[in-house]
């Protein structure tokens, strides 16, 4: 068993590599740059939170809820990756679906386009993927109230500094200019359909499992 400054260090970097701040805050500028300041500090807290929670949840009662709605992990990374690939492949078009970025009229209304971005896709399953999730149950799955809170307070530090990233790291990816950033956006949208197929396919391989 690991020691509680080993667990620590795995369990950070697991999420500092399943949640990547870097490239989360090219997506963050390219899904909020019609906002503006305070809108995208409203995306930016309310994406972390939600995703703060999301996560919590399924440290505490993961296995519950999954039992209790008949859900299967598996199920849930082909659904999340289907989602990723879409906003993935949008991304790479140099284009902003519905399901990214509102339009002229949802802007008017600006506090349903601020809640609609933060909800969906950036905190979920941008920021509260199945990877995030799975990875978060894997640590917390020891069952000792440590674990969980170990998991929760770790994976906590990271949405703050995942903020701290969205409101003034994307100032360094604004001062790279326009053209640069819409390179990073479209590369960023051939990793999100990369990630987004390979949580389609690890989905399918443990449905597969389940069945035999």
């Amino acid at each position: 068993m690991d020691t509680l400054p080993v667990l620590i260090v795995k369990t950070f970097f697991a999420f500092f590599a399943i949640m990547n701040p870097f490239a989360n805050t090219a997506i963050f500028v390219g899904l909020v740059g019609n906002f503006d300041e305070p809108q995208k500090r409203a995306v930016a807290r309310r994406s972390v939170l939600t995703s703060f929670v999301v996560v919590a949840v399924f440290c505490v009662a993961g296995k519950l809820i999954f039992e209790l709605f008949g859900l299967t992990l598996p199920a849930f990374r082909i659904t999340g990756g289907i989602l990723i690939f879409w906003v993935g492949f949008e991304l790479l078009q140099g284009r902003f679906s519905k399901m990214q970025t509102p339009s002229a009229e949802d802007r008017d209304r600006s506090r349903d386009s601020v809640i609609r971005v933060a909800l969906t896709p950036l905190a979920i399953p941008i920021l509260a993927g199945p990877g995030s999730i799975a990875t978060a149950m894997n640590f917390a799955s020891g069952g000792s109230i440590l674990a969980v809170v170990t998991t929760v307070a770790i994976f906590g530090v990271m949405c703050l500094i995942t903020y701290l990233f969205f409101v003034y790291g994307r100032k360094f990816i604004e001062f790279l200019g326009a053209g640069i950033v819409k390179i990073i956006s479209r590369l960023m949208g051939l990793i999100l359909a990369v990630i987004g197929t390979e949580m389609v396919i690890l989905g399918v391989q443990g449905a597969f499992e389940i069945v035999k």
